[in-house]
């Protein structure tokens, strides 16, 4: 099992670089981040930009890999995403994994002047969009012409460091999601069921089960093997708090290697943070005995 830990592009600059270095140092395998503009009790907070956050860390360090959890359509175009991920994925030396899911209701889905998307709408379009993104990475040109985007002979010369392209970790829950995810996902990324009632630690991995199963099934409808995606777990988004110790760390990380995960990312804890609230050594602890 790999361990990741996601900090939030928040905090000066030096603080960062210095944090994101002594994490690679204890040996996490790979960083992550949001990708908004702002993000929920943060909104009237510092928030830095992803992809020129991403790339100074790029540059930062040497080893880790680097991610986003996740970029989406609410204010992203396929084509210049593409471009992004191409040009980070060769100053991190191949070191880029590109999440994407289709996006929230909040903030980012209306900072550009319309309106959210209805759920189904938002599922389509971020479809359309992973297809193109993927189309344009891949190939030298491609042109589109679909219900949300346009390309007229989109470049990314000299293509990704990473060949055919950057890993797509996509997160998906729902049945169009999941099968997005077993045609041309190389991970899958999901917290359990979104907005679930019941949040509990029974009720997240009945859900991650009935997921895990939909998504196999999907993975053998398109001839790929169960194996084929790194499956990423993301702690922090239901009740089960695994950070209060190393021991529940390590159980939590037993069970769901158990499911099939292959990859679990924790929030880095914040001082100050009302949710995120573990004392920050638990993450020295975790990396001496789990990575």
């Amino acid at each position: 099992m790999r361990i990741g830990v996601l900090l939030f592009p928040a905090d000066p600059w030096p603080q960062t670089v210095a944090r994101a270095r002594h994490l690679e140092s204890l040996g996490y395998a790979h960083l992550w981040t949001y990708d908004h503009l702002s993000w929920r009790r943060y909104r009237d907070e510092p928030w830095h930009a992803t992809v020129p956050w991403l790339t100074g860390l790029a540059a930062a360090t040497s080893r880790v890999r680097l991610g986003t959890m996740v970029t989406s359509p609410n204010f992203r175009h396929p084509v210049t995403l593409a471009k992004d991920a191409m040009t980070l994925d060769h100053i991190s030396e191949g070191r880029l994994t590109l999440g994407v899911g289709a996006g929230g209701t909040g903030f980012d889905a209306t900072v550009l002047g319309g309106a959210a998307p209805a759920p189904k709408e938002r599922t389509a379009r971020f479809v359309e969009f992973t297809e193109v993104l993927d189309a344009v990475l891949r190939e030298p040109a491609h042109s589109h012409r679909g219900q949300y985007y346009t390309a007229d002979e989109a470049r990314t010369y000299p293509g990704c460091v990473q060949r055919p392209r950057v890993p797509l970790a996509i997160a998906a829950a729902g049945p169009r999601a999941l099968d997005l995810t077993a045609r041309i996902g190389e991970g899958w990324i999901t917290y359990g069921e979104p907005n679930a009632a019941d949040q509990s630690a029974a009720a997240t991995e009945a859900a991650v089960r009935r997921q895990a199963a939909m998504l196999d099934e999907r993975l053998a409808a398109h001839g790929r093997p169960a194996r084929a995606l790194e499956r990423y777990f993301l702690v922090g988004n239901t009740a089960e708090r695994p950070l209060a110790s190393v021991d529940a760390f390590e159980d939590f990380v037993g069970r769901y290697e158990r499911l099939g995960f292959t990859d679990i990312v924790f929030h880095d804890p914040r001082p100050g943070d009302p949710v995120f609230t573990e004392d920050p050594k638990v993450v020295d602890a975790i990396a001496e005995r789990c990575c």
